[in-house]
């Protein structure tokens, strides 16, 4: 269904991020499956009476019904798509930086199935806590610059065409790709951890490390320097928690 479609029910749907619309009321952020990004506006969801309320809550899978068109449409209904567990707390901060990136790489209303998959696979990962956090989070990000158009070329070096040799050294230029650099240098990363990553087996420490400063350098051009607000965060509970 078009943007300019007036009714749509009980389409699959997550809660990205919300803010106060008046006095009971909410605008969303919401990732859809069928019709991509969009922001609705949602009456009578603040209050001790809003039914809604419960509903209407980051990573669990929504059935989201609206009216309207473009930037103006009304929030009709939600229900829960599954009775499902809340993240734990120790991973609600991923939780929040896949929506973070969602919300600031993806354009409204243009629909990625694919992406609202692998999005719902990871919470669900998240969810179960049967993956490592790192390599969870590395692989999202992997693909989520893949299904966007901006995927790194991990199995070649950019102008030379050479296959990645697991004991060479790399360094990824925004544009460009991946050229040969040497031990040592900023940036560089193990040819191994780039093959670990095309075939998204994160496993050593130094495979997690150098495939989160590859993946963080594509998207830190993605972005235009605009910061993650979940990434400063982070960091700031890290220099806490050593302090």
């Amino acid at each position: 269904m078009s943007v300019r479609s007036r009714r749509v029910a009980l389409t699959p749907g997550y809660l990205l991020h919300h803010r106060p619309w008046r006095d009971t009321s909410r605008i969303l952020e919401v990732l859809t499956r069928e019709h991509g990004r969009l922001t609705l506006f949602a009456r009578g969801v603040r209050g001790p009476h809003a039914k809604l309320a419960a509903v209407l809550q980051p990573f669990q899978p929504l059935l989201l019904s609206w009216s309207g068109r473009g930037e103006a449409a009304q929030l009709t209904g939600a229900e829960r798509a599954a009775a499902l567990a809340p993240l734990a707390q120790e991973r609600l901060l991923a939780g929040f930086y896949l929506n973070e990136l969602l919300l600031k790489l993806t354009t409204r209303h243009d629909a990625l199935p694919e992406l609202f998959d692998h999005y719902h696979a990871t919470l669900e990962e998240l969810r179960r806590g049967t993956a490592a956090l790192a390599a969870a989070l590395r692989v999202f990000e992997k693909r989520l610059l893949e299904i966007l158009g901006y995927g790194i070329d991990l199995a070649t070096e950019a102008r030379s065409g050479s296959p990645i040799r697991p004991d060479a050294y790399y360094e990824f230029h925004p544009g460009v790709g991946l050229l040969p650099a040497r031990a040592g240098d900023a940036g560089s990363v193990c040819g191994h951890s780039v093959l670990s990553l095309a075939h998204e087996r994160l496993q050593s420490a130094r495979e997690l490390e150098d495939a989160r400063r590859l993946l963080q350098a594509a998207l830190g051009a993605c972005l235009e320097g605009r910061p993650l607000a979940t990434s400063l965060v982070a960091r700031a509970m890290k220099r806490g928690a050593s302090a």
